[in-house]
């Protein structure tokens, strides 16, 4: 087998910390064999590698034999002139290794295979430990949601907007609060969501300004945790004030599908049938999907998006659930079930839990109330 050959992109390379259990700016490792591996990194990093990575060997520049060739060439020479040490011409590398590197790589005189399974099989199947973290990371979310929503409750409504200590209540804020809370425990997430409407109609439309009374809040937190690096996914949509009718019947349709699409998860069914299942649900309570086969009225609320997909070092990643694809599931996937309705000039709902694929079913990661009241999170 040859040898695998990773550079780092930046600190999110999900590939790169799979393999060296290290999150780093920069760095090299090589895999010539099972438990014979190096990480290369700078005198920076070298003292932090040895503490948190699990590669059978670090090295630091000057051990390696690095030069500074410049961006791109000088970790392409360094990966160059430790395979032809082990008499290796030859390496595997990411798809997701930069344009550069691969480049020069090849310059090196390296016979470069782009990889294109390089462990998508072994990132699927998550370990017992992996779950853990990933379901640490859904309590996160779900902390973050309860404290987000407890500010909404505490609002007082004037002339249709959300006010709280005297000033409008807006995404900012909100955004502020939950990453707090986030950060006092250990995670992070930067792209959250916290989205009022009529602007929630665009699903991942991140939130600003003053929110709205009456009308639904999308809250979307996929944290991360600044050790392990693995996500969580939550979704939950709220209204301050009377809810709309409208947006009640579009709630009510999401949780029906929400529940349909976990009901039909199990190792071996196909992501596919999942996602057809949920768009089955909404266009039989009278909304509609971008789905062929299940585009529903026109004018209509619609889901927009797929149903759902896998969670781990990113947040999004295999497997999917939607079409045309089969898509089969595996035990130990862990993914997202996230139907939701969307209708521009209105507002949106979205409704989502993770979990994990077991063989005869869905294990649950997610607790959280389901309801639009923000007083039931209390």
């Amino acid at each position: 087998m040859k040898p695998i050959v990773l550079i780092a992109g930046g600190e999110g390379d999900a590939d790169f910390i799979y393999a060296s259990g290290f999150a780093v700016e920069s760095a090299l490792y090589i895999r010539f064999g099972e438990d014979d591996d190096v990480l290369v990194t700078s005198p920076l990093e070298i003292d932090r590698a040895r503490v948190q990575s699990k590669a059978s060997r670090m090295l630091g520049f000057d051990e390696a034999g690095y030069v500074d060739h410049g961006p791109f060439v000088s970790f392409a020479r360094l990966a160059a002139k430790l395979l032809r040490e082990r008499s290796a011409e030859s390496a595997r590398v990411s798809p997701r290794l930069q344009a550069g590197y691969l480049e020069e790589l090849r310059a090196a005189g390296i016979d470069v295979e782009v990889d294109r399974e390089l462990f998508r099989a072994e990132r699927r199947h998550k370990s017992a430990e992996e779950a853990q973290f990933i379901e640490a990371s859904q309590r996160a979310a779900e902390a973050a949601v309860v404290e987000v929503v407890s500010q909404l409750a505490q609002a007082d409504i004037r002339d249709g907007i959300l006010w709280l200590d005297e000033s409008p209540l807006t995404s900012e804020r909100l955004y502020a609060r939950a990453s707090l809370l986030l950060g006092e425990k250990g995670f992070t997430c930067p792209d959250m969501i916290i989205a009022g409407s009529p602007e929630c109609a665009m699903p991942h439309f991140r939130g600003e300004g003053p929110i709205r009374a009456g009308a639904p809040v999308i809250i979307d937190i996929f944290p991360s945790n600044r050790t392990t690096h693995y996500h969580g996914d939550l979704t939950r949509t709220v209204v301050v004030g009377e809810i709309p009718d409208e947006i009640r019947r579009m709630h009510a349709a999401a949780l029906q599908a929400l529940d349909a699409g976990i009901e039909s998860i199990r190792a071996g069914a196909a992501g596919r049938d999942v996602h057809q299942s949920v768009c089955h649900v909404l266009v039989d309570r009278g909304y509609g999907t971008t789905t062929k086969g299940f585009e529903g009225a026109n004018g209509v609320a619609k889901m927009t998006h797929s149903t759902g997909h896998g969670v781990g070092l990113e947040i999004h990643e295999d497997p999917l659930l939607r079409g045309p694809d089969e898509n089969t599931l595996l035990e130990g996937d862990v993914v997202t079930v996230e139907p939701g309705l969307y209708l521009m000039g209105l507002g949106g709902v979205r409704v989502e839990d993770t979990g994990m694929v077991t063989k005869d079913g869905f294990k649950n990661f997610t607790t959280l109330t389901r309801s639009l009241d923000p007083r039931d999170y209390l």
